[in-house]
This record gives structure tokens, sequence and C-alpha cells, in this order.
């Protein structure tokens, strides 16, 4: 799955988290839809030992770098597929959180925030009016395309 297949099927922003922890974060909509994070350097990366996402409730959310070398997928842009019932509120989460906040929870994409140059990962968007289908739909290609 590559970032020109998402722009073709509608997909906006492709913003930084450091963009969206701005002012940015007002170009996000307050709709339901699917969100992306994505990597234009889809080659295999350096990994953190130490994740720099938020503590939520004190919960580590550092792996062993092992851990995340099994589960990289070669070939792809997208990183993180995830649905939301308000994008501007769910995707304000996954960047505090990426910035370290321990007052935020967004524990299924952590993995992220442990690659290095994660900084530089986009986030784009697409209002829909079932997100949990569209994120269904997103995911159900990307194991199709890339078999995990």
């Amino acid at each position: 799955m590559r970032r020109i297949n998402l722009e073709s099927r509608g997909f906006e922003g492709f913003l930084t988290t450091r963009d969206l922890s701005g002012a940015r974060i007002k170009d996000v909509p307050v709709l339901p839809g699917a969100y992306v994070v994505v990597c234009s350097e889809a080659e295999q990366p350096s990994f953190l030992a130490s994740s720099i996402g938020g503590h939520f409730k004190g919960k580590d959310p550092t792996v062993p770098v092992s851990a995340l070398e099994s589960r990289w997928v070669p070939g792809t842009d997208v990183l993180y597929v995830g649905k939301a019932d308000q994008l501007r509120r769910r995707i304000d989460q996954l960047c505090r959180y990426a910035g370290g906040d321990h007052r935020v929870g967004h524990w299924g994409g952590r993995y992220l925030w442990q690659v290095a140059g994660c900084e530089n990962f986009c986030i784009a968007w697409l209002p829909a009016d079932e997100p949990w289908e569209q994120e269904r739909q997103l995911l159900d290609e990307f194991k199709e395309e890339f078999g995990c």
C-alpha cells in the first residue's frame, strides 16, 4: 500500500506529527473516518532501544527491538491504520502520545514511536460515515497485498 494509492482514494493531510501538534490540527475535520500513518522511506529502518511515546498509566510502550524487526513489512508506506468517531480528537491523541504525553493513551500505535525518524511520519485521513468499515477494508487490502 503506497501513499499514491491513498491520495487517489481521497486521503488528505499527509502532515507530520510535529505539524499536527501545533495549529495545523485544525486542518483535521471533526468527522468520523479512517486515518493512516505513512512513511515515505519504506526500507528497513533503525529502531530505538526506548520508545519516545507516552507512558500512559505508567506503562512503558517500549518493546524489544527484535519484536519490531520481525513485524516490519518492507515495501509499504503504510505503518498504521486507525479509525475514529472524530478524526481531529483521535489524531490529536496520537500526536500527543507521540510527543511523550503521559495523560493520553493511544496504545495501538505504540510501536510507531520506537522507529528512528518517526518524527517525519505523516498522518493522513479520510472522512467516512462508517469508519470501522473503512478501517476493515484498508486492513483487508493490506493483508491481501502483503500477506500479513
